[in-house]
């Protein structure tokens, strides 16, 4: 058995992330860590979240600077769930411990230390870093990943938008058809994509289908990072739970062949326990909902592509990528604890 501490355990994320890892046959969470300024700091997390009521959790104590120091000799692994600044700080004091450290928040992510002042809104304190942390993206990221110390787990919206991009890209490559534009992503998510701290703009009551963050969101960097080009990337919020619905639209040279193209991606991923290509149905929220799955679609018409990519924000986008990347990690199968090898 291999012992985590998970460090913002009162997020959505971070109660994912707990209920996954209770299925897991190999890992054990023995510390649970929240803000000291937290509510719920002392109990458990099903006390103040039903859903895992049943669950033999450890009670919730303070990411104080003196408990997260002592992690380093108690785990073989240490995950944020965190905001990005927070994890950002939090990581650079204790990088040199030599444990493994997950982080889902944007702190690692990105490798131009510029990037955080105009996108997060704060100087990076370890830009030393960010060349080193291992980009956490699974099915393309493996081997960096296995001998990573420090891993920058995806977002949500990159996550959908490189699996679904990055297939069709080197396709183009391989056959010398160019795109000929910025793909754009247009890209739904339900409202625990904000977090769980109540806030007017993602107030239930409040929310209806609208985009958002338009030609300014933090994710837009990331992705055309991890896709190697500029991209037009539009979010939107939609009025639902959870799950992100992704289309994107991309315009080649030439025209393509479809069953080309489709062959191109089953080929790429079939190796890939968690990527499902949806050939006989459009893929949707509702079937990857809760599950660790990404699913891909692949339509064209001329020169014209269109994917469509579907997830759960906080499963494939956020707690269920973590679990395969401490799955990677420790040398596991990548879907162990969540789907059957």
């Amino acid at each position: 058995m291999k012992k985590l501490a998970l460090i913002g355990a009162s997020g959505y994320a971070g109660l994912e992330f707990c209920r996954w890892v209770s299925q897991h046959p190999k890992l054990e969470i023995v510390s649970l860590m929240v803000s000291p300024q937290s509510v719920y700091l002392g109990q458990t997390p099903g006390q103040f979240c039903p859903e895992l009521v049943h669950l033999p959790l450890p009670a919730l104590e303070a990411s104080t600077d003196e408990n997260i120091a002592r992690l380093a000799s108690e785990v073989d692994g240490v995950v944020l769930a965190t905001e990005h600044e927070v994890s950002a700080n939090v990581i650079g004091k204790i990088v040199d411990t030599g444990v493994a450290i997950f982080d889902l928040s944007g702190g690692y992510r990105l490798k131009e230390p510029a990037l955080y002042d105009r996108y997060y809104g704060f100087t990076h304190p370890r830009p030393d870093l960010l060349q080193t942390a291992a980009y956490g993206l699974a099915e393309w990221n493996s081997a960096a990943i296995a001998d990573a110390q420090l891993v920058a787990v995806p977002g949500c919206y990159p996550t959908a938008a490189q699996l679904a991009l990055k297939p069709l890209l080197a396709y183009c490559q391989q056959t010398g058809n160019s795109v000929v534009q910025a793909p754009v992503i247009n890209a739904t998510s339900g409202v625990s994509g904000a977090g769980r701290k109540a806030k007017p703009g993602s107030h239930f009551c409040e929310v209806s289908l609208h985009p958002y963050g338009i030609f300014s969101h933090r994710h837009t960097p990331e992705i055309a990072q991890g896709v190697e080009r500029d991209v037009v990337f539009t979010p939107h919020l939609g009025a639902f739970k959870r799950g992100i619905l992704e289309t994107i639209n991309v315009a080649l040279e030439q025209p393509v062949d479809e069953g080309a193209l489709r062959n191109h991606f089953a080929d790429t991923y079939k190796d890939a326990p968690l990527v499902r290509m949806s050939h006989q149905s459009v893929p949707s929220i509702q079937a990857v909902e809760k599950t660790p799955f990404c699913d891909i679609g692949v339509y064209t018409q001329g020169n014209q592509v269109i994917l469509v990519s579907a997830i759960d924000n906080l499963v494939k986008g956020a707690a269920g990528q973590a679990l395969q990347c401490v799955n990677i990690r420790f040398g596991w199968p990548q879907q162990m604890g969540m789907v059957p090898s």
